[in-house]
């Protein structure tokens, strides 16, 4: 079988087990375009709630592109009527982090699409991103835009598809309709400076799934916001970027009355979902209902004996939390609100409630940390073996990210971050597993999220060479972007002084 006709079965196959797939006639189509496979773009809420709002314009429809799986040659096809991508006047992306650049590109070549902007001529499509990358550093996709829609994407989404319909889709008339407009970054005209980033108003919320499918990463579950944004300070996250300083919450009845009576599995989706004041009920509504249930984010704080039930309940197996910090002191220094005797009595509550695993996410190379801060880990976790008998920590090294207080810090290193993960082998043995992710691509994704519109060149020239991480290297070393992996140093104590004092007055204005 040819990759053309794979690539139109697989298609076929995805939607024929779909519930909630529009199919809309009108007189203007666009493709929404979602640079990772099926699985991944049907576990994102803010494609599939883009994809449902741009479906409710009257004489507007959104049909869906994904990354096709696997290497083939075959046109990119729209999931609703296998029509070439390319042939749509608009091709809207949405790009989750750093790394789906790649995807992109991919996609628009298999569009027939010139990658670069630059290369386009007055037959292309409007090409427009957006997508949670826009919240951090939306730079490196300028080489590849004509336009970027800035944040929470709800109303903005159909402001630029009204421009895109009064001008004909020419695109210079887009660029100049567009340019002084909130909420947009038009590369061609704004260069590195980004407008700053927009919210939905409260009337729009929550986002909720449009689409149930078994084929995607949460396999069937009908997800929707519980609560957008965290009124958290955390000094490396994005989501202190928050649209309105804080956290908005969605009321138990409004998440409940949002269920579809199919929906079996439900996942509750936020930054922050159990600082929602009234999370308890929220999940004992769902469970009481019969279905099972999932919520994206457990702050260890805010686990009590009773939710822990419910999620007992509603088909956990794994409780999972996040320290992020190797050790207390590193979990102070970035400002996680979260105690050992937080994580500690995560352990104890997994156990009482018959739940199988703990698994704690963290990072290592954090600006200060040291090997020291990586043995305590040890201690800490022989600690939490003596209350649970299955322990396991998902580690990520730390990328820093723009519009965050610890922004500019340097990536610890590619051969620092493997030493202290063999380092944190080694003491966790017999205590409890270890599931890294790489270093090496962590290093690229640091690249970009700190990088301009170079690094996303560099990204053309990596995927153009083959896609490994030695092509990415030698791309970012030949565009100039930076040094090949800065080498990790220990801060001095005046300079962890002055992060701390960074971080404590960026929180107080939280």
């Amino acid at each position: 079988m040819s990759s053309r006709q794979q690539g139109r079965d697989d298609l076929r196959r995805y939607v024929a087990a779909e519930i909630g797939t529009i199919r809309k006639e009108a007189e203007f189509r666009l493709a929404l375009v979602y640079p990772s496979p099926y699985r991944a773009a049907m576990s994102s809420l803010g494609y599939q709630t883009i994809y449902r709002r741009l479906n409710a314009v009257p004489g507007v429809a959104a049909d869906r592109a994904v990354l096709p799986d696997g290497d083939t040659d075959a046109p990119l096809l729209t999931l609703e009527r296998e029509q070439p991508a390319g042939g749509y006047p608009l091709l809207a992306f949405s790009v989750a982090y750093e790394l789906e650049i790649a995807g992109m590109i991919r996609c628009l070549e298999l569009a027939g699409i010139p990658p670069l902007a630059a290369e386009r001529g007055p037959h292309h499509p409007i090409i427009a991103a957006g997508g949670p990358l826009t919240f951090s550093n939306p730079v490196p996709l300028a080489p590849f835009c004509d336009v970027v829609a800035l944040g929470e994407a709800e109303e903005i989404a159909l402001e630029l598809v009204d421009v895109v319909r009064e001008a004909g889709g020419q695109r210079d008339a887009v660029i100049e309709a567009l340019a002084g407009r909130p909420g947009f970054y038009v590369p061609s005209r704004h260069g590195d400076d980004v407008p700053p980033v927009m919210a939905a108003p409260d009337h729009l919320l929550p986002a909720r799934s449009q689409i149930l499918t078994p084929h995607a990463e949460l396999s069937s579950m009908f997800m929707t916001e519980a609560a957008r944004g965290c009124s958290r300070g955390c000094t490396y996250c994005v989501m202190r970027r928050s649209t309105n300083g804080g956290m908005r919450v969605v009321s138990p009845d409004e998440i409940i009355g949002g269920i579809p009576p199919e929906a079996r599995r439900v996942g509750l989706v936020g930054a922050a979902v159990t600082d929602h004041p009234r999370i308890a009920e929220v999940v004992r509504r769902v469970v009481d209902s019969g279905r099972e249930i999932g919520i994206s984010s457990l702050r260890a704080d805010r686990l009590t004996d009773e939710l822990v039930g419910l999620l007992a309940r509603g088909g956990y197996r794994t409780l999972t939390t996040a320290a992020d910090g190797a050790s207390q002191r590193m979990r102070d220094l970035i400002e996680r609100k979260t105690r050992e005797s937080d994580l500690l009595r995560t352990a104890e509550l997994a156990r009482r409630h018959g739940l199988q695993t703990v698994k704690y996410y963290m990072m290592v190379g954090l600006p200060g940390e040291t090997d020291a801060d990586i043995d305590d880990l040890s201690r800490f976790a022989r600690e939490l073996r003596q209350i649970h008998p299955r322990i396991a920590f998902g580690v990520a090294p730390f990328v820093a990210k723009r519009h965050t207080p610890l922004d500019g810090e340097p990536f610890a290193g590619i051969d620092v971050v493997e030493a202290r993960l063999t380092r944190m082998r080694r003491g966790l043995r017999g205590s409890a597993t270890v599931r890294p992710t790489s270093a090496r691509w962590a290093w690229v994704e640091y690249m970009l999220a700190q990088g301009g519109a170079s690094a996303g060149l560099a990204v053309l020239d990596a995927h153009r060479a083959g896609g490994r991480f030695a092509d990415y290297r030698r791309a970012f070393d030949e565009r100039g972007c930076a040094p090949t992996g800065p080498r990790a140093r220990v801060p001095s104590t005046s300079e962890l002084i002055a992060l701390r004092r960074r971080a404590l007055g960026e929180a107080r204005a939280v």
